[in-house]
């Protein structure tokens, strides 16, 4: 048995709406589910983004109580070939890119903040392959 890879991800918010206009609006997530001050589930490939709102997802009973503050992260994968166009639209909206990275492979990422402060990056696909065992 394997575990075939992350189905959803959460990121905590108090302010979905924002989120809401943040993630849909501007870069194009198809939402999935949405209650007001509660939750807003997006479509990222074959994943889901799961944004809880911290006050309402602590005080649960099922599915088990959960929650997290401060800025967390986590990576868009995009085609190589769409990274630089990603670049442009992300500048183009008006949000600041916080750092560049060269990695290791020679590969590029780039980190943006959301408007709750968590720190988003884009990566080329492929950045995390390795050749098989």
């Amino acid at each position: 048995m394997k575990l075939e890879g992350i189905k959803e991800t959460c990121l905590y918010t108090t302010d979905l709406e924002e989120a809401k206009a943040f993630y849909h609006s501007l870069l194009g997530l198809e939402i999935v589910s949405y209650v007001p001050n509660r939750h807003l589930f997006l479509r990222v490939g074959y994943s889901v983004l799961l944004i809880f709102n911290p006050e309402d997802s602590q005080q649960k009973i099922s599915p088990p109580p959960h929650y997290g503050k401060g800025p967390l992260h986590l990576a868009f994968e995009v085609a190589p070939q769409e990274y630089d166009d990603w670049k442009k639209k992300i500048k183009s909206l008006g949000i600041p890119i916080i750092d560049e990275v060269i990695w290791g492979s020679g590969q590029e990422s780039f980190y943006f903040p959301d408007p709750a402060g968590h720190v988003l990056e884009i990566v080329p696909e492929g950045i995390w392959d390795r050749a098989p065992n």
